[in-house]
């Protein structure tokens, strides 16, 4: 039997993710959380196989999410599925240690088959996330710039690309309004642009926000 977390701040998509996964007969719901401090306490806690992260719930989320679970707890598999699509984030996650990657417009068999892949120690990504794994491995210093930005700093680019403002960005990441004002300084140096307009066209033009943004 799988035994699955699913971390998801919105309850009816984990009431429909469990039902899906309850209908295997092969797959067991031992827990759920809505932020990452419940995800994180959940792994401390209980045994799990899997987890089935979302990438944007409140608090820790995202990228410093799934590097924490991992210093948790190493050999514990994670299957990312993310409103965002795979261009915006797959590369990061798996690189943080996610090991497959899933958005949910995916179908629910599709979900299935991932997870007992990457439960089973195998990894679930497409091609086309393969292949820019492969490339940024033998790239140097030729990369776009927002390749550039550190975990933390694309999460907050895209917020701020997105429309946020910094008090919003600030409580969502639980982080102070001076900490983000400091990322968003750095972020406008390493991209190379001056204002927040410039910004935003380079996150559409490098399709690196979804329309509309949650």
């Amino acid at each position: 039997m799988i035994r699955v977390l699913l971390a998801d701040d919105h309850l009816m998509v984990r009431s429909g993710l469990k039902e899906i996964l309850m209908a295997t007969g092969d797959m067991l719901v031992a827990g759920e959380a809505t932020n990452g401090h419940e995800a994180l306490q959940a792994i401390r806690e209980g045994e799990y196989d899997i987890v089935v992260l979302d990438m944007s719930m409140p608090g820790r989320s995202g990228i410093e999410l799934i590097k924490l679970i991992k210093a948790e707890r190493p050999k514990l598999r994670i299957l990312v599925l993310s409103m965002h699509s795979e261009k915006q984030y797959a590369v990061r996650a798996v690189k943080a240690g996610a090991s497959g990657y899933l958005t949910k417009e995916s179908a629910a068999d599709a979900l299935v088959i991932a997870i007992r892949r990457v439960a089973a120690g195998g990894a679930s990504i497409s091609p086309e996330t393969a292949e820019r794994l492969v490339l940024d491995s033998g790239r140097s210093g030729d990369e776009a710039p927002h390749k550039r930005l550190s975990d933390r700093e694309f999460e907050v680019f895209r917020m701020i690309a997105a429309g946020r403002a910094l008090t919003e960005i600030a409580g969502a990441l639980s982080l102070s309004v001076k900490t983000i004002s400091t990322h968003k300084t750095h972020i406008l140096q390493k991209i190379g642009v001056s204002n927040q307009t410039e910004l935003v066209h380079y996150a559409i033009r490098h399709q690196l926000i979804d329309e509309p943004d949650r």
